[in-house]
């Protein structure tokens, strides 16, 4: 199995916001600490905010932030949303299936039970999951990130 960068990056996202929770996060941030563009990873949140996983703040001093608790997002509805439709070979895909062996191929059950035994394991694993170890992580980024654009007191 081989997810997009657009899934992983995806997820990236909602870990930081995870690791940052319940303040805001920088788009520049998530694309500093990744070394993407910045249209890439708005697109990403964009998406992330539609589908309700994210919540976002226009203008400065803007960014997002998890839009409900992380234990409540799970890594395979993530999956999901940003892949699509897991056809790992044709036949998954009855509309584009040319295969005569439809139906009686063992490869073909056997690839569908794989997928559904990947699925399974992302389905049981949230993004509190994946922010478990906050220390570790943020030890990581800080270094990677921007330096804060807070306005200076007056």
């Amino acid at each position: 199995m081989k997810l997009t960068s657009y899934t992983n990056y995806a997820l990236r996202s909602l870990q930081l916001a995870a690791l940052k929770s319940p303040d805001l996060v920088r788009v520049d941030d998530v694309a500093q600490i990744h070394k993407l563009s910045r249209p890439h990873i708005t697109k990403i949140v964009h998406e992330l905010g539609r589908a309700g996983y994210l919540e976002t703040v226009r203008g400065r001093g803007g960014g997002f932030r998890l839009a409900r608790p992380s234990k409540e997002i799970k890594v395979g509805d993530v999956v999901r949303l940003t892949e699509g439709p897991l056809d790992l070979v044709e036949c998954f895909n009855p509309e584009r299936n040319t295969c005569p062996l439809m139906g009686i191929c063992i490869l073909s059950r056997k690839m569908q039970e794989a997928t559904a035994a990947f699925m399974a394991v992302l389905d049981d694993l949230t993004i509190a999951d994946i922010a478990a170890n906050r220390g570790q992580l943020m030890d990581r980024i800080a270094p990677l990130e921007l330096p804060s654009q807070e306005t200076p007191a007056r």
